[in-house]
Order: C-alpha cells, then sequence, then structure tokens
C-alpha cells in the first residue's frame, strides 16, 4: 500500500524521536515515495514543523488521550503530532487535515484507532484554544537544559538567539569564483528573475526566497553551490595561499574543502571518519571538477593513516553540539542531551592538540563550530591556549568583539546560522 503524506510524516517523526535518527537522513528517503514536488514540500513542511514546536503540539494530545500509545501504536502518537501541527500552523483546511490523518491510521494497520484520531482531532477543532505556553519548554518550544545554557550565556540576547532558532532559514549560494565573479552569477539570477543579494563574503549570495537547485543557473555544471554565508567564512578567514598543503580535518559533506580549493590552487586532504558522509565530499568535488585526496580516517588519530608532510594551514570544523543550526535542523533540540556536551568538548580538546602536532611551524589552524555553546568554543580555546605554549591567538577583524575569545556568530546575524571560529597561529621555534 502506498502511504499518505502524514503516514510518511510520522513514520519520519517516530524514527527521528524514538531512534535517534537524523531528520536530514530520514525525510528524502521518504520523499522519494512522493509522486509530485507539492507532495515532497507538504512532508518537508510537516516534518519540520512538528520538530518545531513538538512540546507545544505533545502537551495538546497528551490532554486529550485517557493513556499514552505504548508499542506498535507508538506511531499513531506521531500521527496526532501531525494532524495538530496542520490544525494549528497550516492552511490546510480543517476537514481534510483531519480526515486525511485518520485515513493513516488505517494504513498503518490500526482500523481499531481511526475513531481515536478523528475524535481526538475534531476535539482539538472544535475547542480552537490556544496551545499551552505555561514553562519555558511548552514557550520556547527548547528543551530546558538549553534555555539555562543560553540564559547564562548570554543573559542579554538568550530569548532573541531562541527566537532566531525558532525562524524559516534563508537559502544562501556560494558563488564558484572560478567560473565567474558574485556580481556576474546575481545578474545569471536576475534574467531568470530569482531575486538575489551579494553577502559579507566574496563568494556569497542571499536569495530572496528559496528555490530549487534545478532552477539555478549551470548549478550541476558546478556554477554555484548552497553553502550558508556563517560557513563560508571558513575559506576566508583560512586565507589559503597558492601551493599550501591543507588539511580539512573534519570534512563531510565537503563544502568547506571545496570553497578552499575553489579559493586558491592548494594541495588538500579532506579527512573524516564517516566513510558514508566522505561519499558526498567525492560527489561535490565531481560536480564542481575540483580534487583532493580524500581519506577515511581519525582526525585524533591522523597519524594511522596520514604519512605526507605536515600542513600549511588545517581547518578543524570540530565535531559539535550543532545548537547554532537548529533553524535548519530544529531536530537537534531533541537528539541532542545535556550530557553530550562533556563527552564532546573532551572530544574537541583531544582533536585539537592531535591537529595542532600535524601543523607546520608558523601554520594557521582555523578552529570553527557551528556551537553557539561557550563550553565548545571559547572556553575551549582559552583552555588550549593555556596548556599550548606555541599556540596564539588571532585577531578576526570581522568579529565586532576584538576582546573576545574568538568569533561567535549568533543565529540571524546578518542573517547567518550560529557559527564560532578562532584562528590560531603556530610559532616558529
Amino acid at each position: 500500500m502506498r502511504l499518505n503524506v502524514r503516514a510518511l510524516a510520522a513514520q519520519v517523526i517516530f524514527q527521528v524521536l524514538e531512534n535517534g535518527a537524523s531528520l536530514s537522513n530520514v525525510l528524502p528517503h521518504h520523499q522519494a515515495q512522493l509522486g509530485n514536488g507539492k507532495d515532497r514540500a507538504l512532508l518537508a513542511e510537516l516534518c519540520y514543523g512538528v520538530m518545531r514546536v513538538l512540546p507545544q503540539l505533545d502537551n495538546c494530545i497528551s490532554q486529550r488521550l485517557q493513556k499514552p500509545f505504548k508499542g506498535k501504536q507508538r506511531q499513531i502518537h506521531h500521527l496526532l503530532l501531525v494532524g495538530c501541527y496542520q490544525l494549528y500552523f497550516t492552511r490546510i483546511p480543517a476537514h481534510a487535515a483531519i480526515s486525511e490523518t485518520a485515513e493513516a491510521s488505517r494504513q498503518f494497520g490500526q482500523e481499531g484507532l481511526v475513531k481515536v484520531v478523528n475524535g481526538v482531532l475534531r476535539n482539538i477543532q472544535r475547542d480552537d484554544a490556544p496551545l499551552a505556553t505555561n514553562n519555558d519548554t511548552l514557550k520556547y518550544c527548547f528543551p530546558g537544559w538549553i534555555v539555562k545554557k543560553l540564559k547564562a550565556a548570554y543573559p542579554n540576547k538568550w530569548a532573541d538567539i531562541i527566537e532566531q532558532s525558532q525562524q524559516r532559514p534563508p537559502m544562501w549560494l556560494r558563488n564558484n569564483q572560478r567560473q565567474q565573479s558574485q556580481a556576474q552569477y546575481i545578474e545569471q539570477l536576475a534574467t531568470l528573475e530569482i531575486g538575489a543579494s551579494a553577502g559579507l563574503t566574496a563568494d556569497a549570495i542571499l536569495l530572496e526566497a528559496p528555490t530549487d537547485v534545478t532552477a539555478l543557473p549551470r548549478f550541476a555544471e558546478g556554477s554555484v553551490s548552497v553553502q550558508d554565508q556563517a560557513a563560508q567564512w571558513a575559506a576566508t578567514l583560512l586565507d589559503a595561499q597558492d601551493g599550501d598543503l591543507i588539511l580539512d580535518a573534519c570534512a563531510a559533506p565537503g563544502g568547506k574543502s571545496c570553497h578552499i580549493m575553489e579559493s586558491a590552487d592548494v594541495r588538500l586532504v579532506a579527512l573524516d571518519n564517516d566513510a558514508k558522509r566522505l561519499e558526498r565530499v567525492t560527489e561535490n568535488c565531481q560536480r564542481l571538477g575540483l580534487e583532493a585526496t580524500i581519506l577515511c580516517a581519525d582526525a585524533a588519530n591522523i597519524d594511522a593513516s596520514w604519512h605526507g608532510d605536515k600542513f600549511d594551514r588545517i581547518l578543524l570544523d570540530a565535531p559539535c553540539s550543532a545548537t547554532g543550526v537548529i533553524r535548519r535542523h530544529p531536530d537537534i533540540k531533541w537528539l541532542r542531551k545535556a550530557a553530550d556536551i562533556d563527552t564532546l568538548q573532551q572530544l574537541q580538546a583531544q582533536i585539537l592538540d592531535h591537529c595542532w602536532q600535524w601543523l607546520k611551524p608558523g601554520g594557521t589552524l582555523l578552529y570553527a563550530t557551528c556551537s553557539i555553546l561557550p563550553d565548545e568554543n571559547s572556553q575551549q580555546i582559552e583552555a588550549f591556549l593555556a596548556r599550548t605554549s606555541d599556540a596564539t591567538l588571532e585577531t578576526i577583524t570581522a568579529s565586532k568583539e576584538n576582546d573576545a575569545t574568538g568569533w561567535q556568530i549568533l543565529p540571524g546575524q546578518d542573517n547567518m546560522d550560529g557559527f564560532y571560529y578562532a584562528k590560531l597561529v603556530k610559532a616558529i621555534a
């Protein structure tokens, strides 16, 4: 039986919330089961939408159930989340939302629960009550532990950070300067009536509205890539020079590696410990006509796999909580746990220390994360500097807070994702 969009949405949400799968990994597989773009877009809207406001939907449903669903019936709870989201946050007519969601429970083989789904959703429609906001988790649709950390780190900005993280993200492009200038590509977009403007970096282009990549001029030929402006700062700050030997220490899926190679004629080693994700690096290089040495290895044990020279420059885009990119990946809120931060901190320190050994004297290491938590960023770098006598922190002039340790970009700042950079220079012995 071909499942309808609501049934597929419930399956995706079940896999994320119950099995810990990543939304960006699970969703495309389910979208592939749908015949047209409109249905694929609706599936994405339902899944991302539920993730954004999960606590409010959960609370609304739980209040109307005599007892929670368990076992095989648990999927019906996720189906009700989908139904509730439609009623509160979409323009889908209520009768269509309810009937299609109830039909999905039949498609799951839960014939006996069709009336329950129908009844709960009709009850919600009839009550037409505002969703509860009587605690921080319900009000902000963020887990309490993240709210607590943000309040401590950003006493004057935490509410704005959360608000920005709940917004739909803009679509940024990275112009391939080997094929045309930023201005020339914006002109090409204008001829197709695609509104766009130049960003703060030499290659960044902000679209007025998200656009399917197939509609972008010469996308397949590598003229442009999709990449947030915050991530594009990596190549700019690394400032690779022709002839440099570069290590991208946690490279997959390869956007930053490719940008570095577009920017200068370098020899680049793209290293990652995830063979599956490294396939994306290969695909990106092929589309852009670039060549890199691709190495499946542990960035905390480079010695085991790389037997070449030390590196002129190293980009370490470290494993992190990804709390800066929640607007793009709202499932992060529910996949990350408070205990993860200590584990990540230790891993980051381990990789940072090891990569430093592979940097030539006089070389530059750019530490980056897509986190907004000081534990993983400024505090990590301060600790590294304290234990590393030959490391100096170089001021990043793009940062407006020059007294800070590194550059913390907050979500929504200049339309960017949340990101952190610290530029470290190794002393010449």
